[in-house]
């Protein structure tokens, strides 16, 4: 009978599993902006007063995804409908800088590939992740790169429950003070080499709490990050293709 079940839920349903993740795009995500170059209305400055985390700047427009939280605020006050945010997912970027969206720019923010990376990572990366502080939305979404849809593990790249084990360490939340020494002590058990992602708006800048008393962001900057994945939370496909790029996986 179970058997009859599962041939019912899979006629229904179709296959699913994401065949190709290069290409996939999800239905009704807000994923990477864009700023077209109309001129904005004049002294109008709406979009950067609507920004809760000052992700806008003006003359020319442009939004940073590494503060970001995709709340749609900044599209639905501009009276010349500049802005606009599309359903791709690829976001990600090396450095801060390359999270920045500018005013009339067409193009995809992309990583760039790591020679060191592919060659030592490019068969296998094993992750451990750690919730600095996080409410728990962006680890539920890394949690989904692993399951049927995503299927992260078909190139190589797995989750393991040992720092000791582990090649990536994985950050998501602001940083608060009380899990300081848990990130620390997480990095210093990782072998060499070993790098950092960080996941979110939260990790990558503090997000919306960004300043706040309980936050301490000074791991971050001893120990930068190779890779920044944006988002509120970040799509699973906006993670796993910043990691396959980073490593060179076509």
């Amino acid at each position: 009978m179970s058997m009859f079940l599962s041939l019912r839920v899979r006629a229904s349903q179709g296959t699913q599993a994401i065949a190709d993740l290069r290409k996939a795009v999800p239905t009704g995500f807000r994923g990477r902006p864009t700023i077209r170059r109309d001129p904005c209305a004049a002294d109008c400055s709406a979009c950067r007063d609507a920004c809760p985390t000052q992700a806008i700047r003006l003359a020319p427009v442009a939004l940073d995804l590494g503060r970001c939280v995709f709340c749609d605020a900044c599209a639905e006050v501009c009276p010349e409908r500049k802005i606009e945010f599309t359903p791709e997912p690829r976001m990600g970027g090396n450095e801060p800088s390359d999270l920045t969206v500018r005013e009339g720019e067409a193009e995809i923010v992309r990583v760039r590939a790591s020679a060191a990376f592919s060659k030592l990572f490019g068969r296998s990366l094993k992750m451990r992740q750690v919730s600095a502080g996080g409410c728990n939305a962006c680890e539920l979404e890394l949690n989904a790169v692993t399951n049927v849809n995503f299927d992260v593990q078909r190139f190589g790249i797995e989750w393991v429950a040992s720092p000791r084990h582990a090649d990536a360490l994985v950050l998501t939340g602001p940083l608060t003070r009380n899990m300081k020494e848990a990130v620390r002590l997480a990095w210093d058990a990782m072998p060499e080499p070993r790098f950092i992602v960080a996941v979110g708006a939260c990790a990558i800048s503090g997000g919306l709490y960004d300043g706040a008393a309980g936050v301490d962001r000074s791991f971050l900057q001893s120990v930068g990050p190779s890779l920044y994945v944006p988002g509120c939370p970040p799509h699973p496909l906006t993670f796993v293709n910043a990691i396959l790029d980073l490593l060179g996986i076509a």
